[in-house]
């Protein structure tokens, strides 16, 4: 039977956070933010281990306890350039490894994705364990879109209808998204989606929803925090 597994690509350095410490690394609740994605994955009874894809130079991960997960979690030091690079590495080393085989599902998820649930998770599992393709969590686009000029006025509204936000976990095979970031790795793709789309096949979207979002700037962690904090004080 196939297995799972998540992949969290964490060697990027988040500089629109605007601070010298990579994104990941960034307290939330007196953790770092990376701890409540990998606490959420490691908890789930289907995933099987959790891949954490660090930069090569990376030394602030060891400066942490992650004792609490080592039934599950490998770190893999092998982290690219971009984010497909390092989900392609990560992919590729965990392989040489003998650690999955081509047909395991691999549930790809970001780093500052902190308030990820674990209804959410098993929703997108249940969904997706038996589909041709897989698919990723999303959510349908609610507010008025509008696409700018050079000048930064708008050009013109964008319809919303049938638009969705993407979101991670994004789940795949393993040989599908490896063969599908291989094939793309002279485009620019933003997920993993992309590039699976970018083959010709289309991924299933499940509604997620707006907790699970991206922390990207310095007001999104106070969020987060207040997100996370309600959950653990209910």
């Amino acid at each position: 039977m196939s297995k799972f597994f998540a992949l969290i690509p964490a060697a990027g350095s988040g500089s629109r956070m605007g601070n010298e410490l990579p994104k990941q690394y960034l307290s939330l609740n007196n953790r770092p933010m990376i701890y409540h994605a990998i606490h959420t994955l490691c908890q789930n009874q289907f995933i099987a281990g959790v891949f954490i894809v660090l930069a090569p130079s990376d030394t602030e991960w060891f400066k942490y306890d992650w004792s609490e997960f080592s039934e599950k979690l490998v770190v893999l030091s092998c982290g690219g350039l971009t984010r497909a690079d390092s989900v392609l590495n990560g992919l590729t080393a965990a392989k040489q490894k003998n650690l999955v085989d081509t047909n395991d599902w691999i549930l790809v998820h970001d780093a500052a994705r902190p308030c990820l649930t674990s209804i959410l998770l098993d929703k997108l599992i249940n969904e997706l364990a038996i589909d041709k393709v897989g698919g990723l969590l999303a959510v349908p686009v609610a507010d008025t879109l509008k696409r700018s000029n050079t000048e930064n006025r708008v050009a013109h509204t964008e319809s919303r209808e049938n638009l969705w936000q993407a979101q991670t976990p994004q789940m795949f095979r393993h040989d599908l998204l490896t063969q599908a970031l291989r094939s793309t790795t002279n485009i620019n793709v933003t997920d993993d989606a992309s590039a699976v789309e970018a083959l010709g096949f289309y991924p299933k979207l499940v509604l997620g929803d707006a907790y699970n979002f991206k922390v990207t700037y310095p007001q999104d962690l106070a969020l987060a925090e207040l997100i996370i904090q309600k959950r653990n004080n209910p």
